[in-house]
């Protein structure tokens, strides 16, 4: 086993023992094997457990045991706890999807206050073969069947080499101890019927089933990589972004042959339903309006185009700009720069900078979202107007007015951020100190 794993890195180029790791590790069999596995084999890593509080005593008890086990063997040990149900309802998803989302956010957390190279995580081949099977029965793209990668980023997967019955004969040899997690056992979950019942049907037809799934998922792998080279480049040349904002050309799209691959192809890795995408398909050619949404995206079909856009939370927090700051991430990313206003100042017409006399401002400045009821007086006119008049005369779209953020000192409108400064902050003669705010990409 050890020769394997070792053997098995190295060919999937998945880390080096320069690299510093994060593994996450909930006390389980998989996970437990992959730390003695790093561990013999030397390497740099810490661990990071997360308690879901899903099981009561028993999430306690796994939180112990990995921390007991990361302190006898000397490791850093990173743990958390989550309040997965209430998230899971609040965010109107399920509890599984919740976990997943949580625990990898919180991973990344990490990685980047402490700077890891990698994030390890314990799946197996047989987690391949379950995946498959799973998306085999909700329906997928081909993108669905080639199994879980041995790399995604900087995460990593250096157990996908063994089944689930070669990593129990390690532990087992080797007197590891681990919890076992009695969900494990209950068939409310659709893994569990799959690994437990379903599985178990096809070895009895082919006793060498899971071998030959993997082999059939290699294959798969080998068509995808070049099914998305073609998908890729033809929908590249029917769709382009602006703003974050896909927008695809409805008659581009339906000239092309077996349009509604495509669009599964387009659509379904964003969370729409095989059925949504059926409906999206029949409304080509109808009249333009209609909205669908994903859990996390929202289509448009307009008169020409399909526009499509992320869902983002309805966040009511402001966030501030003070006296002090040279630029800020959150909710755009800001450069903040203080001019004197000299023979040497150019004014920048790019209408993602905004000048503005520092002397009137008041600070700390705020962000916000545009709210129905907002005036300013645009830059060269002298009477309030309405933002919503504003956006109606600047033909803005429905997603472009959600997407616009308002820059605001003392409850008065300073700017649109990106669009129109108001005049009542502008440069004058007067002007001996400029406030310079960038609107930029990182």
């Amino acid at each position: 086993m050890q020769t394997e794993f070792s053997k098995y890195i190295k060919e999937q180029n998945l880390c080096t023992k320069s690299d510093k790791i994060l593994l996450g590790i909930s006390g389980g069999i998989d996970s437990v094997c992959l730390f003695h596995l790093f561990k013999q084999e030397g390497y740099q890593f810490s661990v990071a457990h997360c308690n879901f509080q899903l099981r009561g005593d028993e999430s306690d008890k796994d939180e112990l045991f990995v921390k007991s086990l990361a302190e006898k063997h000397s490791i850093p040990y990173f743990s958390t706890r989550f309040n997965t149900e209430a998230i899971a309802k609040s965010e109107g998803i399920s509890i599984q999807m919740a976990a997943r989302d949580l625990r990898y956010d919180w991973f990344r957390e990490i990685q980047n206050k402490y700077d890891y190279d990698h994030i390890s995580i314990a799946h197996n081949s047989d987690d391949i073969i379950e995946t498959f099977l799973i998306n085999l029965s909700r329906g997928s793209g081909i993108k669905g069947f080639t199994g879980i990668k041995p790399k995604s980023g900087n995460i990593i997967r250096p157990l996908l080499f063994a089944s689930r019955k070669k990593i129990e004969n390690y532990i087992s040899r080797n007197g590891f101890g681990y919890r076992e997690d009695s969900s494990n056992a209950s068939l409310k979950y659709s893994r569990n019927i799959i690994r437990h019942e379903v599985v178990h049907l096809f070895e009895s037809i082919n006793p060498r089933f899971r071998e030959t799934m993997i082999e059939n998922i290699d294959r798969l792998n080998q068509v995808e990589n070049i099914y998305s080279s073609v998908v890729k480049q033809n929908l590249s040349l029917i769709s382009e972004e602006k703003n974050q904002i896909k927008y695809v050309n409805i008659k581009k799209l339906t000239q092309l042959e077996s349009t509604l691959t495509y669009l599964h192809e387009l659509l379904n890795p964003i969370g729409f339903s095989s059925t949504q995408i059926n409906d999206i398909y029949k409304s080509l050619n109808g009249p333009s309006g209609k909205k669908f949404n994903s859990p996390t995206h929202r289509l448009i079909k307009d008169r020409i185009e399909l526009i499509i856009e992320e869902i983002k939370s309805k966040n009511l927090n402001n966030y501030i700009i003070n006296s002090s700051d040279e630029f800020i991430e959150n909710p755009l990313f800001l450069k903040i720069t203080k001019i004197e206003n000299d023979e040497q100042f150019k004014l920048d017409k790019n209408k993602n900078i905004g000048f503005f006399d520092s002397e009137i401002l008041e600070f700390p400045l705020t962000i916000r979202k545009w709210q129905n009821g907002d005036y300013f007086i645009p830059l060269g006119m002298g009477n309030l107007k309405k933002l919503s008049d504003f956006f109606i005369d600047n033909k803005f779209s429905i997603s472009d007015k959600e997407n616009t953020w308002i820059l605001e000192s003392a409850g008065k409108i300073v700017w649109i951020i990106g669009h129109r400064i108001d005049n009542r902050f502008k440069i004058t003669n007067k002007t001996t100190s400029i406030l310079k705010i960038e609107l930029a990409k990182k």
